[in-house]
């Protein structure tokens, strides 16, 4: 796996760490881009001293979807728990030396969120967090980049992305009308949003995600 890291992006990492204090890495860019994948790859590369803290875990809840009528939205900007998510990035960096953070995942195949399933131990001195809203400036979501020592964009082409998010809803349960259906009429939407954040990230990146 490292073979497949191009050894500019491996020389950011190493610029990253070189302070000795904790430092948060953003992967940002459209559903299905790979963000995932990447960033589970840079933690093997950088090992036990860091740790994936997706932005997922900041899905609202089922129940709370419905509650608000955002159901058929979910994962758009206004179906997670903005502030909660820029809470968390404060307290990953003002953390005191023996303090263990606990983060929230988000589990695909029951659909939500699942708090306290990630500790981030004093010992982790790269948080790789990746999550498609980064880089925006409504809401919340504003503050989250300056919380960021980095961020990248990981992009992929459109065909690729609409493909692997149209495979993924059939993976965790969707037929193929109501996956393209989903993927037409909520992540396209979503992407398009994200692409717009797409300059203000530090760098570009191409990721080759395996399928």
């Amino acid at each position: 796996m490292q073979d497949q890291i191009p050894e500019l992006w491996l020389k950011r990492l190493d610029a990253l760490l070189a302070g000795g204090k904790r430092c948060i890495l953003g992967l940002t860019g459209p559903p299905g881009a790979g963000k995932s994948s990447l960033a589970e790859a840079l933690h093997r590369i950088v090992g036990p001293s860091s740790m994936v803290v997706p932005m997922d875990g900041f899905h609202l809840a089922n129940v709370e979807l419905e509650r608000l009528g955002r159901a058929a939205r979910k994962g758009a900007p206004d179906t997670f728990d903005s502030a909660g998510y820029v809470a968390l990035l404060r307290r990953l960096r003002s953390a005191e030396a023996d303090e263990a953070v606990y983060a929230p995942a988000f589990r695909r195949e029951i659909e939500e969120p699942i708090a306290g399933a990630i500790a981030v131990l004093p010992e982790v001195r790269l948080v790789i967090t990746e999550g498609n809203y980064l880089l925006f400036r409504t809401g919340a979501w504003r503050h989250v980049r300056d919380l960021l020592n980095e961020v990248w964009y990981v992009d992929i082409a459109p065909e690729d992305r609409t493909r692997r998010l149209v495979e993924r809803h059939r993976r965790y349960g969707r037929d193929q009308a109501s996956a393209e259906a989903w993927v037409r009429t909520t992540d396209e939407p979503n992407a398009r949003a994200i692409e717009e954040t797409r300059s203000r990230a530090d760098v570009v990146v191409c990721w080759p995600v395996q399928d």
